[in-house]
């Protein structure tokens, strides 16, 4: 009797959600974020920056850190020329345990609780595993992933007391796919994913239906991070503008979407990884010019002084 009662609810639940699901693909709702507190790490520049911009109309607290003071200041500056009220910034060190959790309770006490953790923060070295210095493989773990343990611990228990929040982890589609000449990025951001996910699912099993998670995995980014980087189908696997991807970032968190994937190429990519087997996978890659993104890898560039 057990037995077909929960399968009579899984057949319920599963047509309700697939039909939920195809509804909003066309009528999405979106929710008010004006009052919340978002925080977003890596703000200093690129992606982070422009989500920070993005938030600046929506009536809500801006929480910016990154190591970079000077970009954090530019940063500020900008959100409050697009109409930010309240922008608090932060010099820290994402890959830094105790500096996270000492800037988190400076964050508390002087800003509140977070509602809103975008954690934005990477970086590549984009050499091949055997020529990647130790000292750069750990750093990629440590702000790669680890950092997103840190920032979790220091604010999802407040938005667990609350049952209101969101949680969105800006990962990449190296985080889904492994590329060739990026195995220290790759594990950091198939970790990334695999933690996200992770507590996702705790967060349901706790019943704290109302803390949200959205991840994403956008292909390489035209915010000079990756570049030199790209492929030899552009118009198949194109470099992503990053306006493009912040305003994406942006919807997808107002509209509670949990996986974002950038360009809509990568589905399909991932439907195929599942399906073909894997010499027909390198063959493909070698087709797409997989194996030689890399190549011309050069990354950002930085200023002399």
């Amino acid at each position: 009797m057990n037995f077909l009662l929960e399968t009579l609810c899984l057949i319920v639940f599963s047509i309700y959600y697939l039909m939920e699901a195809f509804v909003k693909l066309f009528v999405p709702i979106r929710k008010s974020v004006a009052g919340e507190t978002v925080l977003i790490t890596g703000a200093g520049s690129g992606i982070g920056r422009l989500l920070a911009v993005e938030f600046a109309s929506m009536d809500v607290s801006l929480v910016l850190w990154d190591v970079n003071l000077e970009g954090l200041k530019e940063t500020a500056r900008m959100t409050k020329e697009k109409g930010a009220q309240r922008v608090h910034y932060y010099q820290v060190d994402c890959s830094d345990r105790a500096e996270v959790y000492r800037v988190a309770d400076q964050v508390k006490q002087g800003v509140g609780a977070v509602t809103i953790l975008i954690n934005n923060a990477g970086i590549v070295t984009g050499k091949k595993f055997m020529d990647s210095p130790d000292v750069l493989v750990e750093k990629t773990l440590q702000v790669n992933t680890m950092a997103h343990f840190w920032t979790y611990k220091a604010f999802l228990p407040a938005m667990t007391e609350k049952n209101h929040g969101h949680l969105v982890c800006v990962a990449s589609s190296a985080g889904l796919i492994g590329v060739n000449g990026l195995a220290d990025y790759c594990s950091s951001k198939f970790a990334a994913v695999g933690f996200a996910e992770s507590v996702a699912l705790e967060l349901i099993d706790m019943g704290k239906d109302g803390i949200k998670t959205t991840i994403v995995c956008p292909y390489f980014i035209n915010t000079g991070m990756f570049d030199g980087c790209g492929t030899k189908w552009p118009r198949l696997l194109p470099l992503l503008e990053p306006e493009y991807v912040a305003k994406k970032i942006v919807n997808a968190i107002l509209t509670d979407q949990t996986y974002l994937y950038m360009p809509r190429t990568l589905y399909v990519l991932m439907f195929l990884k599942s399906l073909v087997p894997f010499k027909e996978a390198v063959v493909l890659g070698m087709y797409f010019g997989a194996f030689n993104f890399m190549d011309a890898f050069k990354g950002r560039q930085k200023k002399e002084d």
